[in-house]
């Protein structure tokens, strides 16, 4: 029970719709022409909500430090599972349509490579997401949950990453293995190209952590926590947005590569997000939608490798890039009830496994 009401059934919601949201997002990323991603009311607004990762990443940061796994080892267990299956994923993704013959000439014309077909395809397997991003920052955040008990030691260490960045971007050394590691830290280019390289990104999961841990000092008090979150949000807004809008090309430099002011700026609109949330959700009662929301919550990482996986098979079908909205919002559909069918029979297939293993231990 006392496990129970430390949950914050908010970011259980928050993080179910995400599952949702990224399988129209990533839909529409994949199959819309250029037109309809920028030119459609539908599309400007799905790309809009592309740019929500860092309530993901917060969330995850305070789940992080009300988790009952507190141990050092398992986050650097998990840090390793989670790089391990993204590795996986890209496979999965690009390497394996590549093997079968439905990956369409477009996607590879698409970066304007001249190389080696093996370095293209290389680039492909180490190219950097969000799952990259949550291993690589599971193998440090565990040390800082172990040996920073002062909450605001936690806040100065994620606001710190945000401030050295820009200045950190683009270190290389040079060595394939040791340079793909500074790819995923920094973001080189080289090997690959990483979205959201752990600087300035891991910002926002050490800000979710700040509250995390200030989550635990008001004895699990989920309004005081929220109103907290709206203030700090307004604080952090204000003094990121003359940073963005006035010194941009240092403080935003694009979504994915973000300077300091950038990251104050989202986080503090995504804190004030998270207490809208949280005052519509104390009104929400149990009904299927919710319920939906909480087992994608559940599988948040299993439905995210699927989609992808699904939606990357998808490009030798439906093209690259060439489809109207029409037949994207089509597809959105398609791939939503796709996802949540392989999601139904991996649990079918799981809870098999389970039941068939107390009679292989008898026999």
């Amino acid at each position: 029970m006392e496990q129970q009401s430390k949950r914050i059934p908010a970011l259980d919601l928050i993080k179910g719709m995400s599952v949702i949201g990224m399988i129209i997002i990533h839909t529409l990323l994949t199959f819309a022409d250029v037109k309809s991603q920028s030119e459609t009311v539908i599309g400007s607004f799905i790309v809009f909500l592309g740019r929500g990762t860092s309530i993901f990443l917060i969330c995850m940061g305070i789940t992080f430090m009300t988790s009952r796994h507190q141990s050092l080892s398992s986050s650097l267990k998990r840090g390793g599972l989670l790089l391990a299956a993204a590795l996986f994923m890209n496979f999965l993704k690009f390497i394996f349509p590549v093997i079968f013959g439905f990956a369409p000439d477009n996607f590879i014309q698409r970066y304007g490579w001249h190389g080696p077909i093996e370095q293209q395809y290389l680039y492909l397997m180490l190219l950097g997401d969000i799952l990259q991003l949550a291993g690589m920052s599971l193998l440090f955040i565990g040390f800082i949950r172990k040996y920073v008990t002062n909450k605001y030691g936690i806040l100065a260490i994620g606001l710190s990453i945000a401030l050295v960045s820009r200045e950190v971007s683009g270190i290389n050394l040079n060595y394939p293995v040791i340079n793909y590691v500074l790819d995923l830290l920094f973001s080189n280019d080289f090997p690959a190209y990483v979205y959201f390289p752990v600087f300035p990104w891991m910002s926002f999961i050490i800000i979710g952590m700040f509250f995390g841990k200030w989550y635990q000092e008001l004895d699990y008090n989920r309004p005081q926590l929220f109103k907290s979150m709206l203030y700090i949000g307004i604080l952090f807004t204000l003094s990121g947005a003359p940073l963005v809008f006035i010194y941009g090309d240092y403080n935003y430099n694009g979504f994915y590569h973000m300077g300091p002011g950038g990251v104050l700026y989202f986080a503090g609109w995504t804190l004030i997000f998270l207490w809208i949330i949280y005052k519509i959700s104390v009104n929400i009662r149990e009904n299927k939608f919710v319920r939906l929301l909480k087992y994608c919550s559940k599988n948040l990482t299993s439905m995210y490798m699927t989609q992808w996986i699904l939606i990357s098979w998808g490009k030798g079908i439906f093209g690259f890039r060439e489809n109207g909205i029409t037949t994207v919002l089509a597809l959105i559909v398609m791939y939503i009830a796709l996802t949540f069918s392989v999601q139904i029979l991996l649990d079918l297939l799981k809870k098999k496994s389970q039941k068939s293993k107390p009679v292989e231990a008898l026999n």
